[in-house]
Order: C-alpha cells, then structure tokens, then sequence
C-alpha cells in the first residue's frame, strides 16, 4: 500500500521544508514535526490489549500498546526523523541503517548495520525523508528481512515514482507512508521539485 498524507498541516510544513530560503533550523525543526504528525499514520493499527485502570470516578478499561516497535533510520539523513517519533513512541528501540549513493552509480553503498535484537518480533519502521530511486529502501528492507524481521513500513516525506515502483516491487509486503508523491527524477537521481539534499539541509553541509 502506499499512503500519501492529506492532512493540511503536512502540506503547509513541507512547503516550508521545500522552500530553498529555510535554513538548518528551520528545516530540522519542521522535519521533526512532520515525523511526529506521520507517526499518527504509520501506527494506525498497532495492537492494544486490554485491562482495568482506577480514575478519580470508577474502573474502566484502559488500552496499552503491546507491539514492540523498532526505529530504523536510513544514514544520515534519517536520523532527522528520530526525534519526532521518540516523542509518541518513548520506548521504542532504535537501529541504525548506514548507506550512501555511488554519485556516479546512483547505487547505495551499505557501511554500518546495527539493529535491536529480537527485530522479527514486532514492527520496524524504515525512515528517510527522501524515496528517489528506491536502492537504499530496498537495501535496508533486505537486512532487515535477512534478520528476520517481518513486519515492516517505510516512511519518508517525499517520494519519486520510479522509487515508489522498484519499492513496492521489490518489497510487496511493506506499506510506504509519505507526505508527498512528486513528479519524477532528474538526471542525477534528485526527486523534482523535492528539497535538495535532506542529509545536507538537516546538517548545514554542502
């Protein structure tokens, strides 16, 4: 499934995100925001179980989370995103997912893989604010799976189609949530009209 966001305050917030005029602070402050309005979507149907809480009137029937929920944030750029998602989901366990793009390629190159132990017991979350060519999502879905791990989305901000096509080809079983679908790739594999370089925009490197 793919699910784009329709929500108005998500479009207001990536149009600022996209704005070349925004600065670091700015854009980071804006992407954590947006991860945490996602975070809504992306757990939309975690599993609840049941049992009996004292408020200051009566017993009732309270709700607790029992999926075990894994961050997984695509280097560098997703790191940005963990914050926002934290903030909802405080005791989830973060792994770290290291790639980078062959500029002459466009081919993702896998340099650090650390993960939560027990990550096939639960839900991984794939994060990176960027889906252009779909390599590094398919690559870092096929570590996680290769770990066992079997319940998983992506979520990004903004994706191309092409990468949305070889994604959901690669890895049918994985919902994609993302705040925008733009109109394609470059030459030089950047989703137009995008936002540039989110790993460079979030850190202030050039």
């Amino acid at each position: 499934m793919l699910y784009i966001s329709n929500h108005p305050l998500v479009a207001h917030k990536l149009s600022i995100m996209r704005d070349k005029s925004t600065n670091t602070e700015q854009f980071r402050s804006l992407l954590c925001d947006i991860s945490e309005l996602m975070c809504y979507e992306v757990t939309r149907d975690l599993s609840l179980d049941k049992y009996k809480i004292e408020t200051p009137m009566q017993e009732t029937t309270g709700f607790a989370i029992v999926d075990n929920v894994s961050i997984i944030p695509i280097l560098r750029a997703g790191l940005g995103m963990i914050d926002g998602l934290v903030k909802l989901i405080p005791n989830a366990r973060v792994g770290h997912i290291g790639l980078y793009r062959d500029h002459e390629t466009h081919m993702p190159i896998e340099y650090y893989c650390k993960l939560p132990s027990e990550i096939e017991n639960g839900i991984s979350i794939v994060v990176d604010p960027m889906l252009a060519t779909g390599g590094s999502a398919i690559d870092a879905i096929d570590m996680l799976k290769r770990k066992g791990a079997q319940k998983i989305r992506f979520l990004c901000l903004v994706a191309a189609p092409e990468g949305v096509k070889r994604l959901q080809d690669a890895h049918p079983d994985v919902d994609i949530y993302a705040c925008a679908l733009d109109e394609c790739l470059n030459e030089n594999a950047y989703i137009l009209p995008g936002l540039g370089d989110a790993g460079d925009r979030i850190f202030g490197t050039d």
